[in-house]
Order: structure tokens, then sequence, then C-alpha cells
């Protein structure tokens, strides 16, 4: 019984032994159900300076005919 504490202490002193933990491997972003959504907003923002650019050169090819 008396040797109990002084197991205890030693197993105590061993995990404290002062080595650096293991690195732990970082685990890879999930996949949500917002990705889907958000990479679908962005083809949007997308098209749609696509379609402001053309309409843009569309409104100055017709100042230019008017003038």
């Amino acid at each position: 019984m008396k040797s109990l504490p002084l197991l205890l202490c030693a197993l105590a002193l061993a995990a404290c032994s002062g080595k650096p933990p293991q690195p732990q491997a970082k685990p890879a972003d999930a996949a949500t159900p917002f990705d889907t959504l958000k990479a679908d907003e962005q083809r949007a923002r997308d098209v749609q300076k696509v379609v402001d650019k053309q309409a843009d050169e569309q409104r100055k090819q017709i100042e230019a005919q008017e003038q």
C-alpha cells in the first residue's frame, strides 16, 4: 500500500517529462452545404459584371451614333 503513492508519483513524473506533444494533423476543411451556394453567388456576380460591361459598351455605341 505504501508503494502505491510512489508508483503514482513516478507515473505523474513520466507523463510530465517535458517532451513536446506529437503534432496532430489538421483536419481538412469539410465541405458545407453553403459552399455550392457561395460558388453560385460568385458565378452570378461574374456574369453580372460581364452584362454590365456589355451594356456600357452598347450605351457608348448608341451615344456615338446619335452625335
